[in-house]
């Protein structure tokens, strides 16, 4: 991580809680994510937002959380940088803002939340098995294609 250049920050968001299959395809979306050298930014919590840091962190990438929580222990272990924004759900405007771009790997409607916002501002995403809003968010079922399709977004 020393010294590492950034080519820019990927938006990782997802649920908590997620099944043995969405987490091993977070882990793909964070291990490409780093080998593409962009750094991870996620809400910094267990689930898809742990799976996408572990393998991101594996591979040598950065990984940021910015947890809805004032305590940084709240944080999974593999997140390099920790900020507690104590925000509650609010932070998921934060987590659309500082990522150049999004990966949205299942989720409920926290995730839907992150979405929205990101449609708003005009944030390239892509979903892997989520919420696809009359098509105005790309599917794919692989972490692998899913940065793929984002790095031809980001041109």
């Amino acid at each position: 991580m020393e010294g590492r250049m950034v080519k820019g920050q990927i938006g990782v968001i997802g649920g908590a809680v997620c099944s043995p299959e969405l987490y091993e395809i977070a882990c793909d979306v964070g291990r490409e994510i780093a080998t593409n050298g962009f750094a991870l930014v996620c809400g910094g919590l267990g689930g898809v937002m742990e799976a996408a840091c572990q393998r991101a962190k594996k591979a040598g990438g950065i990984t940021i959380g910015l947890l809805p929580t004032s305590n940084k222990g709240d944080a999974n272990p593999y997140c390099d940088l920790v900020i507690p924004t104590g925000l509650g759900h609010a932070r998921n405007v934060l987590v659309v803002h500082a990522s150049d771009a999004l990966i949205a790997v299942d989720g409920e409607a926290g995730t839907l939340s992150e979405i929205a916002i990101a449609l708003k501002i005009g944030k390239p995403i892509v979903g892997i098995k989520s919420w696809k809003l009359d098509g105005r968010v790309p599917q794919t079922e692989r972490g692998d294609e899913a940065v793929a399709m984002l790095m031809e977004m980001l041109g």
